[in-house]
């Protein structure tokens, strides 16, 4: 029942950052963060248990085990990349938003060519 904590969180959260624009607008960025940051916190232990099968896992089928380490980078960027732009954007700072999103895209992208050059090495190979 961890998602009824984490929504309980969100509404608890919610209504105080109601509260507070009314009085101190600019505290109520803190409250989003803060509940953001706990509500990672504790999905933590999942994300670790979700890690260590998809190793175990790839282990077993024999998967490249740099291939699977640059998929859950990719993970774990487009995750903190969308929380920053979630924080950015309840700020009213839609440009930054967007900034951060081109920026994780282009990273997202550069850490992933080692798999898109092995794809098309694949591709090349059954091509006669």
């Amino acid at each position: 029942m961890e998602i009824v904590k984490i929504i309980g969180i969100g509404l608890v959260s919610l209504i105080l950052i109601v509260i507070i624009k009314q009085y101190k607008p600019e505290f109520a960025l803190y409250v989003s963060l803060g509940a953001g940051i706990i509500i990672i916190l504790m999905v933590l232990d999942k994300l670790l248990g979700i890690i260590q099968l998809l190793t175990t896992l790839s282990q077993k089928a024999g998967i490249n085990a740099t291939y699977l380490s640059i998929l859950l980078k990719i993970t774990g960027i487009a995750i903190l990349t969308e929380f920053g732009v979630s924080i950015c954007k309840d700020a009213g700072e839609t440009a930054v938003a967007n900034k951060i999103e081109f920026g994780g895209k282009i990273i997202i992208i550069s850490i992933s060519i080692p798999i898109i050059s092995a794809l098309l090495e694949v591709i090349m190979q059954l091509i006669p």
